[in-house]
């Protein structure tokens, strides 16, 4: 009798803990996974093409959603089959599937961040570490996040150069032709977007940024 009264007692705090996570998902899903890296990239893309808008934003993190998903299929596969799964059969509690599914986020996330990211936040924490299984979450998360902004930001101006050779270009004409009063960005514009799409820069720009992550984990 007493079991079930504290049973269900839990049962509006385990209701209140799943809200309260569900409000830090997206947080969560831009921090620890390859959203943030893809995102910022196809972000760069847009603004090298001079696009303001186009694609729209929604576009952008749908496709950024799904390419997530395509490069992080065998980490959320574990998720599901050692956390996930035993949780919804009752097998496990909350605890255990915090743990179990923090395991596979945890080397990706490792995979991916770099020695020096990694060594200098766990300078910064004072944390004693023997190995990697030695480093808390706390560190490698922000560990992570600042080696995936380097590799976006690495990405994106390689991005740029081309399409600041068109705009240097254009702008070159337009001076040699006396017409100096118009900008050069509306000229150079739908250059830039002839040649995207004859490369098939989409493509291109997709592929690596997945190729990045060393392909589908």
């Amino acid at each position: 009798m007493d079991t079930a009264i504290q049973e269900l007692g839990a049962t509006p705090l385990r209701a209140l803990v799943f809200l309260t996570a569900l409000t830090f998902a997206p947080a969560i899903i831009m921090s620890t996974t390859a959203f943030l890296r893809i995102v910022l990239v196809l972000g760069f893309t847009r603004n090298a093409l001079s696009l303001q808008q186009m694609p729209p934003n929604q576009v952008l993190i749908g496709l950024a959603l799904f390419l997530t998903y395509f490069v992080m299929a065998g980490t959320i596969d574990q998720i599901y089959s050692e956390a996930v799964d035993p949780y919804l059969q009752g097998d496990i509690d909350e605890r255990v599937m915090i743990e179990r599914a923090s395991g596979p986020i945890k080397k990706f996330m490792l995979e991916q961040t770099g020695d020096s990211e990694l060594a200098l936040m766990v300078n910064l924490s004072k944390v004693p570490v023997v190995g990697a299984d030695d480093i808390p979450m706390r560190v490698v998360v922000p560990a992570f996040i600042t080696s995936e902004l380097r590799v976006a930001f690495s990405i994106g101006f390689l991005l740029f150069i081309p399409f600041l050779v068109i705009d240097i270009a254009i702008a070159a004409l337009l001076n040699a032709l006396g017409m100096i009063m118009l900008p050069p960005t509306v000229v150079a514009l739908p250059f830039k977007i002839m040649i995207f799409v004859l490369g098939n820069g989409w493509s291109l720009v997709v592929g690596s940024v997945v190729r990045s992550f060393g392909g589908p984990s």
